[in-house]
């Protein structure tokens, strides 16, 4: 056990509890994942999805009762943070020790990952990770394999080895350098030589990738890790505060005020642009981080050279899209076209780039779109298949800032000039394992970039092609942002509930915040906590209808559908007579609010220029006159033809559509109690004053529903299916038309 696990750690809180881990200690499977949890609870330690924890214990055979070996490793695709016992893979430590002896070499290194499902223990079939020989055939009981920022500074700098030496005497550690090799087989056999060479090193850092740490126990591994961790952020942070270093070169540009406004004017078209192969959900990061790099003056090169750890480069790809910006002497027409100028290229590049590296039986061109994007002024923004994977890559490529913030902090004064770039061919740099390799490695400012060719082997690795087909697949209405106004009851909240679980990102839009609201958090629990929000809107106001859409592009990027369920009925005067002013707010809400909705909605769709749809809602009362409803049928009458008007001019890219129901009672805020009360008089259909209004209005809706061919009460469901599928791929080729959802009603027939 190295010294240091009993040193107070300064940036880190020690998070182990030992009475805890008492608890725990007869189930060691239980302690690993307690151990994995809280290494996972903090990103600076490792990052989503990364990093590996394994525990080595002794389980009895479940076929002959007779003790046996096992490694518990974190399986493929876990995380750390959320991980349950159920999430390790268990394999017998024996008989993967005897796949050294199947070993063909590096040329056939993946190979070996078929054994592995062979090597399970019992009936555990977890799926085991590339990672899980890197773990075995290390000599330790515990073994953390992370992937901490302060680390990979270390790990990606120019003069990694010689400051990891530094870092040894500065704190009396024995880590060890070895240089870069994609995780698998081949890395494994080199970390145990590595072990066999030190036999009293107690870490190990790998060139351009992360860190190994063990113990004798679960709580000597842990204590170790962050220890290790947390000793490096203090060296790197020491680097970071000397006199002269400006991170980045210092700044280039400043923030001007209003980022919103700006954001929300070019994320549309940003979203559109890169959505031309799958479209995508947008993530913006304009935390401190992320805008100091942006807006600094290394920020374009070190955007050229990419990411170093491979966990890194997976979701944020060979490098991010770099698009400069001066706000203040470049407006945002000027953005959206050098947007459009840099993505070419950048496309351009990644096609040459696979081309450069493809083989014959390489994995298919996925995607030549960049999933981050670093704008001066404004941040860093990713986009992915969802909000939750956009955010996550975006957080990502923050901790890709960090590395390469602590990489050119640990740059030698010597080297710290204004465009000092070296390269292998001038500078032998530490991660390049054979000489063959050296050219290939590039660096600036003591920051080392993953070389494309290695970077192409494991962005198109068979082994990650295989994880991604084993992905579930994608819901109907995924990668789609759904604005759903009047979302708050009714017919609204079940469009917003349908498409939530269909996998749609929802905005909840309604006048009712409460009860916009109360929807999210029903539709949450059929989606993702991630993929909607609650808003409030002013149908009369164009203010908030502009602030409505504004969120929804903050949030997620844009709008691919909009739905329309919210309107109002007037009640009736004595007589029957409507006043001027009910006349003017029922067309006011039902009309013109229709009209602001799709001209807001539309400056969005046209900035995406992605498919789009706009589905309002109409009445049976546009076609059958009626004594005493005269504002809200004229109101809804000029729908159908604001739809038909509407449909012709944002067509082809937009289509326009709409529902016709029949009276919908149900759930309705247009019926409240005593609307409801006075219908049932007025029909004279008995009831009583205890009865609920649900009930009240089952009573209603049962009359009304005697009027239609059905003869079944409409209910918002039905209403819903109707609109979500205008809203739909499905209907594609449909746009200009009204769907009536009336049961049969004979006189709402069109003429």
């Amino acid at each position: 056990m190295p010294e240091s696990v009993s040193v107070e750690t300064r940036l880190l809180q020690n998070l182990w509890d030992d009475a805890e881990a008492s608890r725990l200690a007869p189930q060691p499977l239980e302690l690993l994942r307690y151990r994995s949890n809280l290494l996972g609870a903090d990103l600076r330690i490792t990052n989503f999805g990364g990093g590996n924890t394994s525990s080595k214990f002794t389980l009895p055979d479940p076929l002959t009762g007779e003790p046996v070996r096992v490694l518990a490793v974190k399986g493929s695709g876990g995380d750390l943070r959320s991980i349950a016992a159920g999430g390790f893979a268990i394999l017998s430590l024996d008989k993967l020790e005897q796949l050294i002896a199947r070993y063909r070499g590096e040329a056939h290194e993946d190979e070996m990952v078929a054994f592995y499902p062979l090597s399970a223990f019992g009936d555990n079939r977890v799926a085991a990770s590339i990672d899980t020989p890197l773990h075995a055939f290390l000599p330790f009981d515990h073994v953390d394999h992370l992937h901490p920022d302060w680390a990979i500074a270390l790990a990606a700098s120019a003069n990694g080895r010689r400051k990891l030496e530094e870092f040894n005497a500065r704190y009396r550690r024995r880590i060890v350098w070895v240089p870069w090799q994609r995780p698998g087989f081949e890395l494994a056999l080199m970390l145990r030589r590595a072990v066999e060479a030190q036999r009293d090193c107690d870490g190990i850092v790998l060139g351009s990738h992360g860190l190994f740490t063990w113990g004798d126990t679960q709580a000597d591994c842990y204590r170790n890790s962050i220890v290790t961790i947390d000793q490096m952020g203090q060296f790197v942070g020491e680097h970071a505060q000397r006199p002269g270093r400006t991170p980045f070169g210092g700044a280039a540009v400043s923030s001007p005020p209003g980022e919103d406004e700006v954001v929300t004017a070019i994320l549309p078209h940003l979203r559109g642009a890169v959505s031309s192969n799958r479209r995508v959900i947008a993530h913006v990061d304009r935390s401190e981080d992320a805008l100091a790099f942006a807006n600094s003056t290394w920020a374009e090169d070190l955007c050229a050279l990419g990411t170093s750890c491979p966990d890194h480069f997976l979701r944020t790809r060979i490098s991010p899209l770099f698009v400069p910006w001066s706000p203040g002497v470049d407006d945002v027409t000027a953005l959206h076209r050098r947007i459009d100028e840099r993505l070419a290229r950048y496309r351009q590049e990644y096609v040459a780039y696979y081309t450069s590296f493809a083989s014959p039986d390489s994995p298919a061109l996925r995607d030549s779109n960049p999933s981050v994007v670093v704008i001066p002024a404004i941040g860093v923004l990713g986009f992915a298949k969802d909000k939750r994977e956009a955010r996550i890559t975006t957080e990502f490529f923050v901790n890709a800032i960090h590395v390469m913030a602590g990489a050119t902090a640990l740059e030698d004064d010597a080297s710290a000039t204004p465009g000092s770039r070296q390269s292998a061919v001038s500078q032998s740099l530490p991660q390049a394992r054979r000489p063959e390799q050296a050219a290939q490695f590039t660096s600036f400012h003591n920051y080392v970039a993953l070389p494309r060719a290695e970077a192409f082997r494991i962005e198109y690795w068979a082994l990650e092609e295989a994880k991604l087909q084993r992905m579930p697949p994608e819901k109907e209405f995924s990668r789609k942002i759904a604005v759903v106004v009047g979302g708050g009851s009714g017919i609204g909240r079940e469009v917003a509930l349908l498409l939530a679980r269909r996998g749609a990102h929802v905005v909840v839009a309604d006048q009712n915040a409460a009860a916009a609201e109360a929807t999210w958090n029903d539709a949450r629990t059929v989606s993702s906590t991630e993929s909607g929000v609650a808003i409030h809107v002013d149908l009369s106001s164009r203010d908030s209808i502009t602030r409505a859409f504004a969120k929804a592009v903050l949030q997620f990027g844009g709008a691919d559908i909009v739905v329309n369920t919210a309107a109002i009925y007037p009640t009736p005067e004595p007589g029957g007579a409507a006043s001027e002013s009910a006349w003017g707010r029922t067309l006011l809400v039902n009309v013109t609010s229709n009209h602001l909705l799709a001209d807001e909605a539309a400056k969005v769709m046209k900035a995406q220029n992605l498919p789009a749809s706009l589905v309002l809602t109409s009445s049976a009362n546009a076609i059958v006159p009626k004594h005493g409803s005269e504002p809200y049928d004229v109101s809804k009458a000029a729908v159908n033809h604001l739809i038909r008007e509407l449909a012709i001019g944002l067509g082809p890219t937009i289509r326009v559509n709409g529902i016709a129901p029949a009276t919908v009672v149900a759930g309705s805020s247009m019926f409240p109690r005593d609307r409801v009360v006075s219908s049932l008089r007025k029909y004279q259909i008995a009831f009583d004053e205890s009865e609920s209004t649900e009930d009240l209005r089952a009573k209603l809706a049962a009359f009304y529903a005697q009027r239609t061919i059905t003869r079944v009460p409409i209910v918002p469901a039905d209403c819903a299916n109707a609109i979500v599928w205008l809203a739909g791929d499905q209907s594609a080729k449909t746009t200009g038309h009204v769907i009536p959802v009336d049961g049969g009603l004979p006189e709402a027939f069109l003429r």
